[in-house]
């Protein structure tokens, strides 16, 4: 995974792009439109885009496709945006008072969970995501996408390995809780710590087992119907909203 920062990364489909226009901390370079995009949002692109001074070319479907890389998914809009980078987990500088919230994906591969997880971390206030390099995928434009362009500035962070990541933040002084489905204390009876790493397992392994021995706890979401699990991305969504909550 890449730890340089402001690195250019392909942000394609049309809500993304409006988006990293519509942030005025990103910078994009410039916008690339498929001569036969047509609708509301392709002029809605083109507005925000020359009202930054953002050059737009219009271009052939596969001149977009070829700097998308994904021309199932593009919608005929790509746009060069330069990235906050991820960082290593050793540089990042949490607050010393007060709340503060982190996830750690344990295993989670698919890149569109990684996506919406960091999206919905940011909506929900957290402090930050760590993602291992060890078999997670790159923030990349399929990342970008599926977070609908916020991973290009949250406060996402690296490491080797979850284990090494969940060691770290407890030498930071962090208690570090595992997400488990039918063990672990309901969810909506916790008392989250004050300063709490929470640990999101793999779509279909769970939690790694060195990652489990080495928990200050677990938590699990309480679930009807006879549903055994959900997906980790809609989980993480239910964990952080409850623990904003629990603080707000």
């Amino acid at each position: 995974m890449p730890e340089t920062v402001g690195s250019f990364l392909a942000v394609y489909g049309r809500i993304p792009v409006l988006e990293a226009l519509a942030d005025e901390q990103l910078e994009v370079e410039q916008v690339l439109v498929s001569r036969r995009a047509r609708g509301e949002h392709v002029d809605d692109i083109v507005r925000a885009a020359t009202a930054r001074g953002v050059p737009v070319r219009v271009v052939s479907p596969e001149k977009v496709t070829r700097m998308s890389g994904n021309g199932r998914q593009d919608q005929g809009v790509v746009a060069d945006v330069r990235s906050a980078g991820v960082r290593p987990l050793e540089a990042a500088a949490f607050p010393a008072t007060g709340p503060v919230a982190v996830l750690v994906l344990d295993g989670v591969t698919n890149p569109a969970n990684v996506g919406m997880i960091v999206r919905t971390a940011v909506a929900a206030g957290c402090d930050g995501v760590v993602l291992p390099r060890a078999g997670g995928p790159d923030v990349g434009p399929l990342v970008v996408k599926a977070s609908a362009g916020v991973a290009l500035r949250a406060p996402i962070f690296s490491n080797e390995t979850a284990l090494g990541a969940v060691s770290l933040l407890k030498n930071a002084g962090f208690r570090v809780v595992g997400l488990v489905a039918g063990s672990g204390v309901p969810l909506w009876s916790w008392e989250p710590p004050e300063r709490v790493a929470l640990v999101l397992g793999s779509e279909s392994e769970g939690l790694s087992p060195a990652v489990v021995e080495a928990l200050d706890g677990t938590v699990a979401i309480p679930l009807a119907g006879g549903v055994e699990s959900l997906n980790v991305a809609v989980a993480a969504g239910v964990v952080c909203f409850a623990l904003r909550r629990g603080r707000a």
